[in-house]
């Protein structure tokens, strides 16, 4: 799954005390939530939405278990397809670890923060944006080499004429 983190420059919200508010705008910051709440879309306020209290209601308050699938239907009153894409967007986030067991014989995927702390969730996907934005600047040196090359190529002066005369000047001149 690729790795997808949005960028902007923010003021951090330390002075801020209340969680709601201070998640509310972490997530909205890094592109888990949308950026303005729409009415339109029937959804609500964010503290309603089935990603916000996917967040805040199972993997904060309970950050070390395993959460399955199932269980995250019935805790939030959705549908697995729901489930999945949130829990998808913040695989793609690198914020959810995968952890299998066997439980009544079967083999299950359960989701929880990785290491079980945000904190240290959240430092695995700073490794990650580090590395994306590393590879950015390779690829924008690589651009500004070949963009120099140009420029220079461009800049070389004509080359002269050739004495030559090609047949058909050789005709108009005899």
């Amino acid at each position: 799954m690729p790795f997808e983190l949005t960028l902007r420059y923010s003021t951090p919200l330390t002075p801020i005390a209340d969680l709601d508010e201070v998640l509310k705008e972490f997530l909205r910051m890094v592109g888990y939530l949308p950026e303005h709440e729409d009415a339109r879309s029937g959804d609500g306020p964010a503290e309603a939405t089935v990603a916000y209290r996917l967040v805040k209601d199972c993997l904060l308050r309970d950050s070390g278990r395993a959460w399955y699938v199932e269980e995250l239907t019935a805790v939030l009153k959705s549908s697995k397809p729901t489930i999945y894409r949130h829990v998808n967007r913040l695989k793609t986030l690198d914020m959810l670890e995968e952890v299998g067991t066997v439980a009544d014989g079967k083999g299950r995927k359960g989701y929880r923060l990785r290491y079980g702390n945000l904190a240290q969730a959240w430092d695995f996907t700073e490794a990650n944006a580090l590395n994306a934005l590393r590879r950015y600047r390779e690829t924008v040196n690589h651009l500004q080499k070949l963009v120099t090359a140009a420029q220079a190529e461009a800049a070389k002066p004509p080359a002269p004429a050739s004495p030559v005369a090609t047949p058909k000047e050789r005709k108009n001149r005899g």
